[in-house]
């Protein structure tokens, strides 16, 4: 990607502030009334001051990404950066073509300004919430110190998710189970199909083949992002958690910074044995992005990880309130979105451990049941739908249900990770149940069964 012009803002890489995206012209351009605005003073006197007010990183493309073509790093910035302000003076068709897409791919984090008397909005924008500024005869904001803080105020407002984009405030029902992303993102975006199949192969082989690729790759700030996001989630299917957080620290920071990116990010950290520095990433996102079934599940196995830790440990007070926060993050996970069984069968098998068990699962599982057999119903299932039937089987001591999922499991299982993850949770129960007396013998079998390795 190529270099961006940041104002007033800290440079740092490591630095975490949310990026916002500035789309306007550069240089001296005319108004409708024939004057002269000065566009650089717009963005380094009004607009990136706000920006920095409301605790977020500028960004504004460079000169030559504005010609006739839209460069890649345009539509990554248009689509990956958290924030962004469009000025829509003088109607200028680049500006107006990347509200477009920015638009069409982001509901909220949208605001809009331009500047009174140099230009005259088109009707289909002209309902819209934008500021207006005003200007000096030099063309230059007058008094920006008076609009900075409405800037930053709306800039601040957006953090909320309050929907700004007329498309998703006019076209309902966009499917966005935040668990199906991570994949989706991989498997739909166009890009080389001879890296993919690399990269695939590389998957098979392990750790080191997958190493070697990222070494051919170079710089990895110049690589196309599908890619990357594929590097990155080949070494979460060899479970290399410290090469995945490395490769975040060298991904362009409108990458590093996106949701998926981070979620992933704390699942690294945790599966490395760092649940404290993963658990602030988390947190962090659900701060600044608001509630999210993905974001709360990774934070349930954060607090189930170390209530397990705690008990092995002997220490019986901690490792009942970490149950308890583990318990409460997947139940909010799932009641942000009822359609992602996943945190739901998480926090019902967590009740299940409780001593004696928690009696609200009794009124979660058929919740948890239906979320899961609706997806298998109407949609490609997965293997987490089919891993979802096979725990509820395995909570109701139903074996031949538990059988029949367990086939219908591996048979769309992809990762070890996966199969490791139902397993230790059926483990759970049949200690649990153990300890209570009850038959498990059946329980081991499955066990033994998700341990053998799913051809490649």
């Amino acid at each position: 990607m190529s270099t961006t012009e940041n104002h007033g803002g800290n440079a740092d890489p490591t630095v975490q502030r949310p990026l916002c995206f500035v789309l306007m012209p550069f240089g001296q351009k005319p108004s409708v009334g024939g004057a002269t605005i000065d566009f650089d003073a717009v963005y380094k006197d009004l607009i990136a001051p706000a920006i920095n007010q409301a605790g977020l990183e500028p960004l504004r493309a460079d000169e030559e990404m504005t010609g006739g073509v839209i460069h890649k790093p345009m539509f990554e910035r248009l689509i990956l950066c958290e924030f962004a302000v469009a000025d829509l003076t003088t109607a200028n068709a680049n500006v107006f073509y990347e509200l477009g897409v920015r638009h069409a791919v982001r509901p909220w984090s949208t605001v809009l300004l331009f500047a009174e008397g140099g230009t005259q909005l088109p009707f289909d924008v002209a309902p819209l919430r934008a500021i207006p500024y005003r200007l000096s005869a030099d063309g230059k904001p007058a008094d920006p110190g008076a609009i900075t803080p409405s800037i930053a105020q709306r800039l601040a407002q957006a953090r909320n998710a309050d929907t700004d984009s007329p498309i998703f405030q006019l076209v309902e029902g966009f499917p966005d189970i935040q668990r199906l992303k991570t994949d989706v993102f991989r498997e739909r975006v166009a890009y080389s199909n001879r890296m993919k199949e690399r990269l695939a192969a590389a998957r098979r082989q392990g750790a080191d083949a997958v190493r070697a690729i990222e070494t051919e790759l170079g710089e990895i700030a110049s690589q196309e992002s599908a890619v990357v996001v594929d590097l990155f989630l080949s070494y979460r299917a060899v479970k290399a958690w410290q090469a995945m957080i490395d490769l975040v620290a060298r991904m362009p920071p409108p990458l590093a910074a996106t949701v998926m990116v981070q979620e992933q990010l704390a699942l690294a950290l945790n599966r490395a044995g760092r649940g404290e520095d993963a658990e602030p990433v988390l947190t962090d996102l659900l701060q600044k992005r608001g509630p999210s079934s993905e974001t709360y599940g990774l934070l349930g196995r954060v607090y189930k990880d170390r209530w397990e830790a705690a008990t092995h440990a002997g220490n019986r007070v901690l490792a009942r309130g970490l149950l308890d926060r583990a318990i409460d993050a997947y139940l909010r996970g799932f009641e942000t979105d009822w359609r992602d069984a996943y945190p739901g069968i998480n926090a019902v098998t967590l009740m299940e451990l409780r001593n004696p068990p928690d009696p609200r699962r009794e009124h979660l599982i058929p919740v948890v049941r239906y979320a899961a057999e609706r997806r298998i119903a109407s949609s490609k299932p997965d293997y987490w739908d089919y891993a979802t039937r096979l725990e509820l089987a395995v909570l109701a001591s139903d074996e031949d249900q538990a059988g029949q999922a367990l086939a219908q499991a591996l048979a769309l299982a992809r990762e070890d990770w996966e199969r490791e993850t139902t397993a230790r949770n059926l483990r759970l129960i049949r200690e649990a149940r153990q300890r209570r007396g009850e038959r498990t013998d059946w329980i081991g079998e499955i066990e033994a069964t998700l341990a053998v390795a799913a051809p490649t």
